[in-house]
């Protein structure tokens, strides 16, 4: 039984919605794993990387067997806030480099490091009864939209593709992250929402996946790093390590991610 437990930091936002399957089931690559660590740490992250940083965290606490991972996942801009109001946090892996530099000038990150880049998709419920079948579709009156919220990086990364197309999109409904939009399409309860491509692949036939074009798409990038004030600064840096190394980057890759 994997002793990973998965919590969700919300400031009083809805809990993130986590949906589909897992991530690749790679063994651990024993070169990449710390030598006699210990002790617990937590991860907060990005609620895109749920399923990904589920399995990663698995393949670390097999390969140290003294260690034990807590994640807790959500948009990246609360989970930055609440970094900056003392929250215990050893990792902070970010979807938006813009919300790293809010850490990081804060003097609680040094020296953070691009592990992924993710780019957006729209997903629709598998019968698409609104017929949406490009980017422009989501401007129609009729079709019923949901996005992130604004200051949330899949808010600001749908927003710059609505300004390549040359669009204005007026949601139905502004979610507190990606997983939360992704759930208003599995339910049924939109014609559509913006996510990313990571998002679409992970909820598998609950949604239906409809292509940006690569002129129009708008992309993240993913940064990650150690919180200086870590309690167990060894095994937050040991699973940053293992994150960068080329195990971590085989099971961000199945899941969708693209290389930095």
């Amino acid at each position: 039984m994997h002793r990973i437990s998965v919590s969700v930091i919300a400031l009083g936002l809805a809990a993130t919605g986590v949906a589909g399957c897992g991530s690749s089931s790679s063994v651990a690559d024993p070169a990449t794993s710390g030598s006699g660590l210990s002790g617990s740490i937590t991860v907060l992250a990005a609620a895109s990387l749920t399923e990904s940083f589920t399995t990663l965290g698995q393949q670390f606490e097999a390969a140290n067997p003294g260690v034990k991972v807590t994640f807790s996942f959500a948009a990246s801009s609360a989970l930055a806030t609440q970094i900056d109001n003392g929250a215990p946090a050893d990792v902070f892996a970010s979807a938006s480099a813009k919300n790293m530099d809010q850490v990081v000038t804060a003097g609680y990150v040094t020296s953070p490091t691009t592990f992924a880049v993710n780019v957006m998709e729209i997903a629709v419920p598998p019968a698409n009864a609104a017929n949406v079948t490009s980017v422009n579709d989501l401007a129609k009156p009729a079709v019923k939209v949901a996005l992130c919220q604004p200051q949330v990086p899949c808010g600001s990364t749908a927003e710059k593709v609505f300004t390549n197309a040359k669009i204005t999109v007026t949601p139905v409904t502004e979610e507190p992250d990606v997983k939360s939009v992704l759930s208003k399409v599995t339910l049924g309860e939109v014609d559509a929402g913006v996510v990313y491509v990571t998002d679409v692949m992970a909820a598998g036939s609950k949604v239906k996946g409809i292509e940006i074009p690569a002129d129009v798409n708008a992309s993240t990038s993913y940064p990650i790093a150690a919180v200086s004030k870590s309690q167990n600064l060894a095994v937050a840096q040991a699973f940053v390590t293992y994150v960068l190394s080329p195990a971590g980057a085989k099971v961000l890759a199945a899941d969708g991610f693209q290389k930095p």
